[in-house]
């Protein structure tokens, strides 16, 4: 019983602590489920970054029901999923209660809270692609296929799921 406790807690706080979206959750992912927990080593967490983000849904979610399933199976990916889930479930719900009564986001304090939490976000994400990318870029090969996905979601329009597939594809046929 205290895996999933553990788990339910970890990814509750996480959902509960994180605004910004997935990818601002990254960081706090990734200290909570590698460096204090150690439920996986870092190449694992990039490895289930990389599966949660090619799988439909929530980058959040995935992670959480692939780490819950990893430590306790089908258990233990439910406590993980409704852990992440819970915390915007009800603060999604109270905010919704409270716009239906006034337009909370004109209150002044409110709107000087979201001004100040958007930089905050993107450091999060920057904390996270200097993290991760300075562990996933190991040589030349795997340096330019970074820039050249920069380059094609910066600059075209092409889905990333082409892109995804396309490089998931290429890396199995020549990085054996």
């Amino acid at each position: 019983m205290g895996i999933l406790f553990d788990l339910f807690y970890t990814f509750f706080k996480i959902g509960l602590f994180t605004i910004g979206g997935g990818y601002a959750m990254i960081p706090l992912i990734e200290e909570e489920v590698v460096e204090i927990h150690t439920w996986l080593s870092l190449e694992e967490f990039m490895d289930v970054l990389a599966i949660a983000e090619m799988t439909p849904g929530p980058i959040a979610v995935n992670t959480a029901t692939f780490v819950g399933y990893r430590l306790a199976k089908i258990p233990g990916a439910l406590v993980g999923t409704l852990g992440v889930i819970l915390p915007s479930l009800l603060i999604i719900t109270i905010i919704a209660a409270l716009f239906a009564q006034t337009n909370v986001a004109e209150i002044p304090r409110v709107k000087g809270a979201f001004l100040a939490l958007r930089p905050a976000v993107i450091g999060l994400i920057a904390s996270a692609v200097f993290k991760l990318g300075s562990k996933g870029i190991i040589d030349l090969r795997t340096g330019i296929i970074t820039v050249i996905v920069f380059a094609i979601f910066t600059f075209s329009n092409i889905h990333p799921i082409y892109v995804l597939l396309l490089t998931g594809t290429l890396g199995a046929l020549f990085f054996v």
